[in-house]
């Protein structure tokens, strides 16, 4: 099981796998995996996180206009005077608007040898503003067990594969935590938590390296934040932070 998260310079490939947990984890960054090209505007809550290098390394969120929510296996270890937060793009060279690290927020009970409690916010030193390219997502409240649902990123297109410059979006199922830990080994049905949600696509489609901290909406609302899986497209459940088991820490943090 790997994180899905990478350093990825754009216009370049290089990459850095992240911890190794078991036998099958690794940290994602790069493109989702068998994805569609996100059309302009579609998905204005989406964030790119890169490095002062300009290097894109995870995804995240718009949530109010001075926050971004991400995942902390993608934060902890960062400085604010490395973690930029571009808006307003689909495309990783071109577009969008920067905007400097006030503050980074990693859970308190982050566990990096299991993924537990997977969220972080990035505090911008500038407000974030709002227009047709830039809008904030509603956070979920509800613990959802299934229905479709769809994750958006610049995660690597495969295993070895270059990252897209073109953000892309999958359209995916959400199923029960109990299906999901049945899909995996044992070892790896234990770090998916109560407080995670899974979802489940065909083979050759899913979340590769790149991907982590990215946002996956229901109903209008974001439910998850890519966390880990078994990269890429296997047919094997990815697995997400629940945003409903961290509302409460996420909206007492993000002000």
């Amino acid at each position: 099981m790997f994180r899905l998260s990478v350093l990825l310079t754009i216009g370049l490939a290089a990459s850095a796998l992240g911890n190794v947990l078991s036998p099958e984890y690794y940290e994602w960054a790069g493109r989702i995996v068998g994805g569609q090209n996100a059309g302009t505007n579609q998905f204005p809550h989406q964030v790119s996180l890169r490095s002062a290098g300009n290097a894109h390394f995870c995804g995240g969120s718009v949530i109010n206009n001075r926050y971004v929510l991400s995942a902390a296996h993608c934060t902890v270890g960062r400085t604010t005077g490395n973690t930029i937060s571009v808006v307003g793009t689909i495309f990783l060279n071109s577009g969008g608007i920067a905007h400097n690290t006030a503050r980074i927020v990693n859970h308190p009970s982050y566990n990096a040898n299991t993924l537990a409690n997977d969220v972080s916010l990035v505090q911008t030193a500038s407000v974030i503003t709002y227009n047709a390219a830039v809008q904030p997502i509603g956070l979920g409240t509800n613990f959802v067990t299934g229905g479709g649902a769809t994750a958006s990123g610049w995660g690597q297109l495969g295993a070895n594969i270059g990252i897209p410059n073109h953000l892309q979006f999958l359209n995916n199922q959400i199923i029960t935590l109990a299906d999901c830990r049945n899909r995996h080994t044992a070892g790896n049905a234990a770090q998916v938590f109560d407080s995670t949600v899974c979802t489940l696509s065909p083979t050759g489609q899913g979340m590769c390296m790149g991907d982590s901290g990215g946002p996956l909406i229901q109903g209008g609302v974001q439910h998850g934040i890519v966390s880990w899986g078994i990269p890429c497209g296997l047919g094997m459940p990815d697995v997400f932070a629940r945003v409903s088991s961290f509302v409460g820490w996420i909206n007492a943090n993000a002000v």
